[in-house]
């Protein structure tokens, strides 16, 4: 997978391999069979729908390299997909008091790689069963399926964070490779969700920190910055 142009990614398994082999089979069999029962036009169409299916299944846990972002006081999204909604609340679970949230879309055709905020210490993990909501509704982070890593900074100031993986309408499976008390470096890969989805990140409301995003814009994981401490 590594010389591919586009890696797929292992946290694919076992569906990167099971559907297209799926796929490639109806194919095979719609060309083997199809010739004695339908028109030309209506097989070409048919193999046309299948290939396209099988291209997409294959982009869907595509996991392209990418040259992270290297900076103590950027915050980086931890997913691609679009900003959904940026508000403050009260999270007293992790971060203890008010919260900035920056909550991030992921449609069907975005990447789907979870990625580390910043170099941060993985303090908690906890998995919540729940609802299917559409991700774009922003109760999905309160009632659906989820994921939280508590993570702590390992740069200064040592603040407590949270990324929230959601699980959405269509997306029945979350998975994460982070390990309680590993430490992540910003950017780096510690799982995806599976089939459209919701990603949130949570910091300390009073910190000085600068959102640098807002509601629409379109956003990379590893890539694009979402907040930025302040100098001191």
């Amino acid at each position: 997978m590594g010389s591919m142009r586009i890696p797929l990614t292992k946290y694919g398994l076992p569906e990167v391999v099971v559907y297209p082999a799926a796929i490639a089979a109806l194919m095979a069999a719609v060309a083997l069979v199809g010739p004695a029962v339908v028109p030309v036009w209506a097989l070409v169409a048919v193999e046309g729908i299948l290939g396209l299916v099988l291209i997409w299944t294959l982009m869907f846990f595509r996991d392209p390299a990418r040259q992270v972002l290297r900076d103590d006081r950027v915050l980086l999204a931890p997913a691609d997909g679009r900003i959904a909604d940026i508000e403050t609340l009260e999270e007293g679970d992790v971060i203890g008091g008010p919260a900035l949230r920056i909550g991030i879309f992921l449609s069907i055709f975005n990447t789907h790689i979870n990625r580390a905020p910043c170099a941060a210490r993985v303090e908690k993990i906890t998995y919540r069963p729940g609802k299917y909501l559409n991700a774009m509704n922003r109760l999905a982070g309160k009632v659906n399926e989820s994921n939280n890593l508590a993570l702590v900074r390992t740069a200064s100031p040592p603040d407590r964070l949270l990324v929230r993986q959601i699980s959405g309408a269509i997306a029945r499976r979350i998975v994460c490779a982070a390990r309680e008390g590993q430490q992540l470096a910003g950017g780096e890969r510690f799982g995806m969700i599976k089939f459209g989805s919701r990603t949130e990140l949570y910091l300390p409301a009073g910190a000085p920190v600068e959102c640098l995003v807002r509601v629409g814009d379109k956003v990379k994981a590893g890539l694009t910055p979402l907040a930025r401490y302040r100098k001191p």
